[in-house]
C-alpha cells in the first residue's frame, strides 16, 4: 500500500506564512506538518509514499532527502496550478492496485488498517474518511424561557459529518474520475456511480488550515495531547 500525499498547493489560507515555504512544510512543534502526517502512516507500517508536489517543489524535494532511509519516497511534479483530483491522477502510474491518499495538513489518530479493511469489505472503488464537524464557534444552551444554562466552547457537532481526508482508492476508481477538483468533481462523480463509501472516524482529527491551527496543534504536542504522535495506539472507529 503506497500513500499519495497532496503537497502541491499554494496554501493561500495560511498566507503570508506560505510565501517562503509551501504549506506542508509549515511547522508543528518544530517539525513540518507533512512529517507528522508521514510519521503517523509509518507508525502503522505504511512507509511507501508519493509526494504530489507543485508549488516550491524544490523545497519538498529537499525535505524528502531528510526522511528515514528505510522509507520509500517519490516526489512527483504534478504542476503548480493543478487541482487536488488532477494531482492524484498524475500519480496514478506510481500507485498499486489499491492505495491510500491524504492531504498534507490533516492530523488524526485514525486506525489505517481498519480503514483498509473497511475498504476491502465493500464493493466500491473508493473510500473516504468522514469525521464529525468541529464547530469554529462556541454554542449556547438555553431553555424555553431563554435562560442561558451553558456555554460550549467549539463543540464537535456529532450529527454532521465532513470529509476528513484519509482516502483509499482502487485503480478502477479512475474509470469514473471526473474533473480536476477532488472534493467538487471527483468524489461527487464516484458517489453518483455508487462507488464511494464513507468510513466513520470518531477519534482525534484536526486540519491545519491556517497558521493559528499550527499554533493550536503545537500546543497539543507541548501539552502531551497530540494523539497522532502516539505510535501504535490509533483510536478505534
Amino acid at each position: 500500500m503506497r500513500t499519495v500525499i497532496l503537497c502541491g498547493g499554494k496554501g493561500t489560507r495560511a498566507y503570508p506564512h506560505t510565501t517562503q515555504v509551501p504549506k506542508p512544510l509549515l511547522e508543528v512543534a518544530e517539525r513540518p506538518v507533512l512529517q507528522h502526517v508521514m510519521e503517523s502512516y509509518a507508525a502503522q507500517g505504511f512507509t511507501s509514499f508519493v509526494l504530489a508536489a507543485g508549488f516550491k517543489i524544490e523545497l519538498i524535494d529537499e525535505f524528502a532527502r531528510t526522511l528515514p532511509s528505510g522509507w520509500d519516497v517519490d516526489v512527483v511534479d504534478t504542476g503548480e496550478d493543478t487541482n487536488t483530483g488532477g494531482r492524484i491522477a498524475r500519480c496514478r502510474d506510481r500507485m498499486g492496485d489499491t492505495f491510500f491518499a491524504t492531504y498534507s495538513d490533516g492530523l488524526s489518530d485514525i486506525d489505517l488498517r481498519a480503514l483498509q479493511e473497511f475498504h476491502e469489505g465493500h464493493d466500491g472503488t473508493a473510500t473516504l474518511t468522514t469525521v464529525p464537524l468541529p464547530s469554529q464557534y462556541g454554542t449556547i444552551v438555553f431553555g424555553e424561557d431563554r435562560r442561558v444554562s451553558l456555554f460550549r466552547e467549539k463543540p464537535v457537532l456529532g450529527d454532521h459529518w465532513i470529509n476528513g481526508g484519509f482516502f483509499v482508492f482502487d485503480q478502477a476508481a479512475f474509470e469514473h474520475w471526473a474533473g480536476e477538483d477532488l472534493e467538487r468533481d471527483v468524489l461527487p462523480a464516484l458517489g453518483a456511480e455508487g462507488a464511494l463509501y464513507a468510513y466513520q472516524h470518531r477519534g482525534f482529527w484536526k486540519s491545519m488550515d491556517t497558521y493559528k491551527d499550527a499554533l493550536e496543534l503545537t500546543a497539543l504536542v507541548v501539552e502531551g495531547k497530540g494523539p497522532w504522535t502516539r505510535s501504535g495506539t490509533p483510536a478505534s472507529s
